[in-house]
């Protein structure tokens, strides 16, 4: 069974984080989950630094927005997680920093971190508190640009989830996670690898079956992988940016989740290394990070 007690839920109290609660109480069906609500308070900041604010003020300033944070929280998404075991903790200082050492000295299974979008430059910035966690945490971040457009918690559903690999260290592991969480919900799970697109120039020859012999070499890799379940989905095999590809499978097959690979302290490996935001910003599902 998918180790998936402990999730962590950073909050800043906008909609995202109301559909991240649905996404909990819809896993809470399945798993035993006992969820943290944490919201990090910033210290000020130095927009002070241009007007004559006093230090007794500006820790007044503080304290007052610190105490109201505190009191929002207390009851803050009591309706969504209603049934579900939960506590709340309000940290001071840097939001990413805390939220990661929360994780790690807490043995959290899952961090819930929905993210937002950024108009037509949302394929190349992601949040900044968003992409320190994914590249300093050690468990598996829980991501969706959509979250605010969640339905539901009893409307979701999983029934197809996919395994993007790179064939990098972290193949197994991502495969390994999205089917077990399959199984948990007797869902269809999907492999897939993107091969890279690459075009002849003016005058040189081309081989005409190089997709074939990509594709060939890629199934053949997959199917050597040394996990007991790379064998249980249906691989997909396309050419074409990472992202696109892999974004494009997920639109056109109705995937539920998106699972890619992640390292603990190096960021992403392989071609997903360079891919891993854009994949995030443009799922059109929730995407897990391993």
């Amino acid at each position: 069974m998918l180790p998936l007690r402990k999730i962590l839920l950073p909050v800043d109290f906008s909609g995202r984080c109301q559909g991240a609660a649905r996404y909990i109480h819809a896993l809470a069906a399945r798993f035993e989950i006992e969820v943290t609500l944490l919201h990090v308070v910033p210290p000020p900041h130095y927009e002070f630094s241009s007007v004559e604010v006093g230090g007794a003020v500006l820790d007044e300033l503080f304290a007052t927005r610190t105490e109201q944070m505190r009191k929002e929280l207390s009851t803050y998404l009591s309706e969504e997680l209603q049934g579900i075991q939960a506590q709340r903790i309000l940290l001071e200082g840097d939001p990413a920093r805390n939220i990661v050492t929360y994780a790690h000295d807490n043995k959290v299974d899952l961090v819930m971190m929905p993210t937002h979008g950024y108009g037509p430059f949302r394929r190349f910035v992601l949040g900044s508190v968003t992409a320190k966690v994914l590249h300093d945490a050690d468990c598996p971040i829980w991501t969706g640009v959509h979250l605010d457009e969640a339905p539901r918690f009893d409307a979701i559903e999983f029934r197809t989830v996919v395994a993007a690999i790179d064939l990098g260290p972290q193949s197994c592991k991502t495969v390994k996670w999205a089917a077990t969480f399959a199984n948990e919900y007797n869902a269809r799970l999907l492999i897939v690898h993107a091969t890279p697109s690459l075009e002849g120039r003016a005058g040189e020859y081309f081989d005409p079956d190089w997709k074939e012999h990509l594709a060939s070499a890629a199934r053949e890799s997959i199917g050597k992988l040394e996990c007991d379940v790379a064998d249980e989905g249906d691989v997909l095999i396309e050419s074409g940016d990472a992202p696109k590809v892999v974004c494009g499978i997920a639109e056109r097959e109705h995937v539920d989740l998106l699972v890619i690979g992640r390292g603990s302290a190096a960021g992403i490996f392989g071609r997903l290394r360079q891919n891993a935001y854009a994949i995030i910003r443009e799922s059109p599902c929730p995407v897990v990070s391993v």
